[in-house]
Order: structure tokens, then C-alpha cells, then sequence
């Protein structure tokens, strides 16, 4: 074993201690304030400058002094509105909220990263950015790209890691082009005129075209759209009326569309324009009116071909061999597609999964829980693929 892995295992319980303390101190979306107090706290013990951005953004330079590109490493930071169903040492201590999808073990890793990089900084030619994002869940990333966290020093590449539980503990899954897909939210509120349930003649029900349209979109998905270009429309939120015997005013629906390909958002062919069309044409032959609401949340996010070629290497090296590395496209959405838009970039699936552990559970599922013997090999795959990019 080198002198870099012998380094990393000796920070084992370092990186599982530190992922612990972010699992039990979870914080939503851009109120993560105690969470970045601690990871510049880590960092500054390190004597890493730490600079924030968007409030609780945590970034740190590692500066080789020597000329060369800028590789940016990033994890991000927030946690999921869920409650906690593991019992575990280390649960959530903050009702309500808890890391569900392995924000807290993608903290613990960079640190960790950050660390033994920094006591090797003799190896490597260049700069290294330490990012720590915040809101990643509703689409933060490009909040740190408007405060200019690609610039000064400028990004050349980008490289970030996600535990995933749909690959098996021991394996990665590192794919070129587009591996996660983009996501649009819909919010949309049908009106029609509300009355008696005794008198519906009289009235115009917004609940029947609602669950017409729940139905008929579906058409998209599976009538509208080639096979291969995935796409699915899914309603999370439905929300209607006071009383049993009144017929509501209104119909409130929430929901995602999702697309593993790339989209125009400007194209009357794309999937959530072809949603929209389905949806008011409903309504106007129900004699409602609808008002429908889209924010652009997530773009798909692609791999560039080089770059990824670098991280199997980088993965080969910490596995043994090329052998646990797989391909996979996943049409859950991440942000850090908005980096990969602007430069080149990977994003590397670790698998956590062991049905013997119980870390086999779905992301956002409140009994969520990963692999802790994975943490060390993210660490390496951090540090293997920022030395192998930076002295390419």
C-alpha cells in the first residue's frame, strides 16, 4: 500500500466521526450555519483560508505553489425535511430533518480529502477548490456560480462524488455523457366555480378536469416521447377543498417532470411544453381555467469524455482493478449539472449498498443509511483523481 492510502486509513474513524456529527446535526437548504461552522473549523485547523458564498457556502484553496490548472472538488451540504426512522447511535437529533441522501458522508469525505491533500501538496502541480454548497436539494449550485465560485482562481475541471444505494458496496459507477436527468417543477392551480355537491349542475367542478389531466399526461411519457429519451411526470402534492358536500373553487396540484436527455425548454415539443398543452386544453374543454407555474430547477447532467476516462483510472487505482467500475444513467437530478455546463466535469456514483447492513434503501427514504466501510474509498477516489488530473 502507498504512503497516500496508508495515510487515508489511518483517518478512518476520522471520516466516519465526521459524517456522524453531520448526520446528527442535519440543516435544510441555506440554513446550514452550524454545519459550515464545523467544516471551517476543520479547515482552518488545517490552515486553510476559508471564504463564504451564498451565506453558508464554505470554499478553500489549496495552492501546490506551483503553476498549473485548477481542479474545484465539491460536496454538498443540506439535509432533506424527513424524519428519521433508523435507530442509530448518531440519529438525527433535529426533528424533522435528517440526511437522506448522503449529504453528510459527502462532507465527511471531502474533509477528510482536503486534509491528506494538503499534507501532499509536494505531489501536485496547481490549485485545488474545496466546495462546500449549500442547497443542493432545490437547486443551489447555480446560486455559487452567480457569486463567481468558478472564477479566481478560475475552475478548469470540476470533480464530485455522490453515494448512491443502487450500486453495491465495493463497486462505482462512472459513465460519459449525460448520467442524471434534468427537472422541471410544476406548480399549477385549476379554478372553476364552487357550489353544493347536491346542485353540481350548478357549479363547475375543478376536480374532475384535475384528475383527468393526473391521467392523460401520462400520454407524454408513454405515447408522446421516444423510448429513448426517458421521461417521467409525477404529481407529489394535491390539495382541494374544505367539506365533504361543498365542490371546491380551486384544485391545487404539485409535481416534477424529469427527462434523462437533453431538453429546449424554448421547443413546443419538449416534455413539459407537451404537458402544458394536455393540461390547459383539459381544462378549457371542463370550462376551468388553469394557471400553470415552472421553475427550470435541474439540467441534465453530463460527463465529459475525458474527464471521466480520468476518473476510471483515478477508480482502478483505488478498487485494484477496473473490474467494480460500471456504467449507469439515473434519472433522479443533481446541480451539479450546472457546473458540468460550464466546464469540464464527472460525477462519480460510490456504491453503498449491502442488504446485510440494511444501506440498500432508497435515497429520500427516512430509513436511508450507507455503508460506512465506502467513506474511506471516496476519500481515495477525492485524492487519487485530483492527483491524477493534476499531473496529467
Amino acid at each position: 500500500m502507498d504512503p497516500i492510502c496508508n495515510r487515508i486509513h489511518e483517518l478512518a474513524d476520522e471520516v466516519i466521526d465526521l459524517r456522524r456529527h453531520f448526520h446528527m446535526h442535519p440543516e435544510l437548504g441555506f440554513a446550514e450555519f452550524e454545519t459550515a461552522g464545523r467544516i471551517e473549523h476543520y479547515l482552518k485547523a488545517l490552515e486553510f483560508t476559508t471564504t463564504r458564498m451564498a451565506e453558508t457556502g464554505v470554499v478553500a484553496i489549496l495552492d501546490s505553489g506551483k503553476p498549473g490548472p485548477c481542479l474545484m472538488l465539491r460536496a454538498d451540504m443540506d439535509a432533506l425535511p424527513v424524519t428519521e426512522a433508523n435507530d442509530v447511535s448518531y440519529k438525527s437529533t433535529h426533528e424533522g430533518i435528517m440526511h437522506a441522501c448522503g449529504h453528510d458522508a459527502h462532507m465527511a469525505m471531502l474533509l477528510v480529502a482536503a486534509k491528506v491533500l494538503a499534507e501532499s501538496r509536494e505531489l501536485f502541480c496547481g490549485k485545488i477548490k474545496f466546495v462546500f454548497q449549500p442547497d443542493e436539494e432545490v437547486a443551489g449550485a447555480i446560486k455559487m456560480v452567480e457569486e463567481g465560485v468558478l472564477e479566481t482562481p478560475k475552475v478548469d475541471a470540476v470533480m464530485g462524488i455522490h453515494i448512491w444505494s443502487m450500486v453495491s458496496s465495493g463497486r462505482v459507477s462512472i459513465t460519459p455523457g449525460v448520467v442524471m436527468g434534468g427537472m422541471d417543477v410544476f406548480k399549477m392551480t385549476i379554478r372553476g366555480k364552487g357550489g353544493h355537491t347536491g346542485y353540481p349542475h350548478e357549479a363547475i367542478d375543478p376536480v374532475i378536469p384535475a384528475a383527468s389531466i393526473i391521467q392523460s399526461v401520462q400520454a407524454v411519457q408513454t405515447r408522446e416521447m421516444d423510448a429513448q429519451k426517458p421521461t417521467i411526470i409525477m404529481f407529489g402534492k394535491l390539495a382541494a377543498g374544505n367539506k365533504a358536500n361543498i365542490i371546491p373553487e380551486e384544485v391545487y396540484l404539485e409535481g416534477t417532470i424529469r427527462f434523462l436527455h437533453d431538453v429546449n425548454p424554448h421547443d413546443p415539443q419538449s416534455p413539459t411544453n407537451r404537458f402544458i398543452r394536455i393540461c390547459e386544453s383539459i381544462c378549457q374543454a371542463h370550462e376551468c381555467t388553469c394557471s400553470i407555474d415552472i421553475e427550470h430547477e435541474n439540467i441534465p447532467l453530463v460527463n465529459d469524455e475525458q474527464m471521466t476516462v480520468l476518473a476510471k483510472t483515478a477508480a482502478a487505482d483505488v478498487f485494484g482493478s477496473a473490474a467494480p467500475i460500471d456504467e449507469g444513467r439515473y434519472i433522479a437530478s443533481e446541480d451539479f449539472s450546472e457546473y458540468t455546463a460550464r466546464v469540464p466535469g464527472v460525477f462519480v456514483f460510490l456504491g453503498c449498498a449491502n442488504t446485510e447492513k440494511q444501506t440498500h434503501i432508497p435515497h429520500h427514504n427516512p430509513r436511508f443509511n450507507i455503508d460506512e466501510d465506502v467513506l474511506i474509498q471516496g476519500v481515495e477516489l477525492h485524492v487519487k483523481g485530483a492527483l491524477t488530473f493534476l499531473n496529467q
